[in-house]
């Protein structure tokens, strides 16, 4: 059978094949520490494990409009007015199966062949891969740990073109846990406005902000900004439901969102309605599941960052959002594939190569993980590290 051009282009996932080699090796009794995971090891909350329940006693298991119920719609109306002051009609809300599939939507929906979509690099391993799929070309603006990981105005300005298609900002940022400031976000979203271009605002670990900081939505800085941004967000990181697969989009683009209603209609039709049912139990009545977690992970962060810049070899910011610490290799000759293939090989320990986002300076570890496995897993790093360096 002979492949599409398009399927050809599209490289397969570093990070599917590491954990996929870290379970092999559990499965046959070796004792390994994962760093790899992308999701919060914490239960979904039993109320809402109920409420999906509850969905199935009573039959709801029957096809949904394609873009979510009107119930589920509403709250997430209602969220993002209470969370984030942006106001939006349940027609303006895209409920689809997680918030890749959101964003996956958008892009297919806006970008043509030889169309640019602008990605700040290091970047969350699918947004290039999206962009290909689309035909587009990703235009990446290059960032490291002096800037925060965080891009500049002038960076940006000089990235642009008459192609350009879309800005992507990822704030809390998947693999570098930067956030970006309210001044920033709003020079950002004057300029990109100012050209006609898209805003993908990639908020999905928005509830994960350390320090006492807020998030701040671009999409609120102004009307022309807002106008201009499609907000992409989700339950799978704040709640711990990752598997029920339940992200949505907002845009005040009533031709936009209507183009990727019926491309989903088309694909997956409507998210599971029982996850659906879920998802409206976890932005209706969350407890405080989103507190603790955050507590948790902020405890987790503070102790891995204090480990880590004390091991010779190793260095990193500290991040102020989501659950990842972007370690910096500072040992020269050694690529974050050849730390990856050895610490799992040699210390019996996971993580995700830096390549895979954008750096090979950098290997990314995830905090989502009990603290005695993160000990123990720091421990090992160290000591390979130590007879390594």
């Amino acid at each position: 059978m002979k492949l599409s051009s398009r399927a050809k282009s599209v490289s397969p996932s570093l990070t599917l094949a590491i954990t996929a080699k870290a379970k092999k090796m559990k499965q046959e009794g070796v004792d390994v520490i994962s760093f790899g995971s992308g999701e919060p090891d914490f239960d979904t909350p039993d109320n809402i494990k109920a409420a999906a329940i509850k969905s199935i006693q009573q039959g709801f298991t029957k096809y949904t409009a394609e873009s979510g119920t009107d119930e589920l719609k509403k709250a997430i109306c209602d969220k993002f007015q209470k969370d984030n002051g942006l106001t939006y009609g349940p027609s303006q809300i895209v409920v689809s199966c997680g918030a890749k599939h959101s964003l996956y939507n958008i892009i297919q929906a806006v970008c043509e062949k030889g169309d640019e979509v602008i990605i700040p690099s290091p970047y969350w391993l699918s947004y290039p891969e999206m962009a290909i799929l689309a035909e587009a070309k990703p235009v990446f603006i290059e960032t490291d740990d002096s800037s925060g990981f965080r891009i500049s105005l002038p960076a940006l300005e000089k990235a642009i073109t008459k192609k350009t298609k879309i800005v992507i900002i990822n704030s809390p940022s998947n693999p570098t846990g930067s956030i970006y400031a309210k001044e920033e976000l709003m020079k950002i979203g004057k300029l990109v406005s100012e050209k006609g271009i898209l805003i993908i605002s990639d908020e999905i670990y928005e509830k994960i902000i350390f320090d006492g900081n807020p998030h701040v939505s671009i999409a609120s800085l102004g009307e022309d900004i807002f106008k201009n941004t499609v907000v992409v967000n989700g339950v799978s990181k704040s709640f711990a439901m990752t598997g029920w697969r339940i992200g949505y989009l907002a845009s005040p683009d009533n031709e936009l969102v209507t183009a990727i209603k019926n491309i989903q209609s088309h694909s997956t039709s409507n998210p599971a309605s029982i996850s659906q049912m879920a998802a409206l139990e976890a932005l209706t009545n969350s407890g405080t599941i989103v507190g603790e977690m955050k507590n948790q992970f902020e405890k987790r962060r503070d102790y891995i960052v204090d480990r880590i810049n004390k091991i010779k070899g190793l260095s990193c910011l500290k991040p102020e959002g989501a659950f990842y610490i972007f370690c910096r290799i500072n040992k020269k000759g050694l690529s974050s594939m050849e730390v990856t293939d050895r610490l799992l090989d040699e210390a019996n320990v996971a993580v995700i190569p830096g390549k895979v986002f954008g750096s090979d300076a950098h290997i990314r570890l995830s905090f989502a993980a009990s603290m005695g496995n993160i000990k123990k897993g720091i421990d090992r790093i160290e000591e390979w590290f130590n007879k390594n360096g």
